[in-house]
């Protein structure tokens, strides 16, 4: 059986919507795919701070923002299509939407952009609020990727993302998942906060200096110390960005670099519980993998556990999440399990999403 969709992520980086036109594919539960195309839609100024703001706005602001956003998704996706020939190619669209409001504990989790808006203006099957029914579930709702790890990159050990959020996936039987370190976040908060939209390449953190003193505050956060299921709200970063700014701290390449060496140590604590005795590889994708400073670093620190990191091929790189959402859909579209309940935490697997027919 082969599906042909259209899967949709806005990251916690809040740099745009990531696009993919997917070919996915089932022999006998034997699965793969290909990315056939892809692009990222930078966000607005305006959309870009709606976004950001969106958790604190009033309710009726809020809920335009909700239609507002899944109108300009829809837009978005007729414009892929136009441009790439994709008329009657594909099946159905599915889309994670931007998590604006993520608090497990109380069973809700928050992802804004109305399927019903995607549906009505494309005139595709959209398949929205993938996290919904593993949260109602008593699960964390993150991460959701691990199923599309474990049919798709299964030959890896590790599947390491970086994004505005570091995640990782260990692609057993039973896989484990969860959310690592704020990442992307706050380096690039730093660095738009110097006059760049991010550090290239990591180039002002291999510059800097790393500051023993607030490596080790940073290193004794709350979250590091809690054991899995476990996951992030975006809002964990502002407590990173508040304890740098109160340190005292304004070298813009010494705030980086030790905040790379915060992140390289967060990773390599966070798998020593899943070690094993063979080398293996980890799999490394997101905006991060191309931190060419961040990847060196934590090269070396994963090199002394057995771990190589592997960085793959560019649109994999870039758009693997997009890529999850379509796989995640699929699965939906088939009513079948696909969101695991040995990464989350919930009381079993789900099968999560809500179904908008369109025409």
């Amino acid at each position: 059986m082969i599906y042909n969709v259209i899967g949709l992520m806005s990251g916690s980086s809040h740099d745009g919507l990531d696009i993919a036109f997917v070919e996915i594919t089932d022999i006998r539960n034997d699965w793969s795919f290909e990315i056939k195309h892809a692009a990222c839609i930078p966000f607005e100024k305006d959309m870009e701070t709606n976004l950001r703001q969106a958790a604190t706005r009033p309710v009726p602001e809020f809920l335009k923002l909700h239609t507002t956003f899944g109108r300009w998704i829809g837009t978005q996706v007729v414009d892929f299509i136009e441009q790439n020939g994709l008329h009657h190619k594909v099946h159905f669209v599915a889309s994670h939407g931007h998590t604006v409001f993520h608090d497990p504990e109380n069973k809700t989790s928050v992802q804004i952009g109305d399927g019903a808006s995607i549906s009505a203006i494309t005139g595709l099957p959209t398949i929205t609020d993938l996290r919904n029914a593993d949260v109602a579930l008593a699960g964390q709702g993150a991460p959701i990727v691990p199923i599309a790890d474990r049919k798709f990159f299964n030959d890896f050990k590790y599947c390491l993302n970086i994004g505005g959020i570091c995640n990782v996936t260990i692609n057993d039987a039973a896989p484990v998942a969860f959310d690592i370190v704020p990442a992307n976040q706050v380096l690039d908060y730093f660095a738009q906060a110097s006059g760049k939209a991010f550090d290239a390449e990591g180039a002002w953190a291999a510059k800097g200096t790393v500051h023993d003193s607030v490596l080790a505050a940073l290193n004794a956060l709350p979250y590091y110390q809690s054991e899995g299921p476990k996951s992030l709200a975006n809002e964990y970063s502002k407590q990173l960005i508040e304890l740098i700014e109160n340190s005292g701290m304004s070298n813009v390449e010494d705030i980086l670099a030790t905040l790379v060496a915060h992140i390289t140590e967060q990773i390599a604590l966070a798998l020593k519980p899943y070690l094993v005795a063979e080398p293996s590889k980890m799999l490394v994708t997101g905006g991060g993998a191309l931190n060419q400073f961040l990847v060196a670093q934590l090269s070396a620190a994963l090199e002394a556990q057995g771990i190589e990191v592997v960085i793959p091929e560019e649109n994999i790189v870039h758009y693997k999440e997009a890529l999850a959402m379509a796989f995640i859909g699929v699965l939906r579209w088939r009513e079948e399990e696909n969101v695991l309940a040995s990464v989350t935490g919930a009381a079993k697997n789900s099968i999560g999403g809500a179904l908008w027919l369109g025409n």
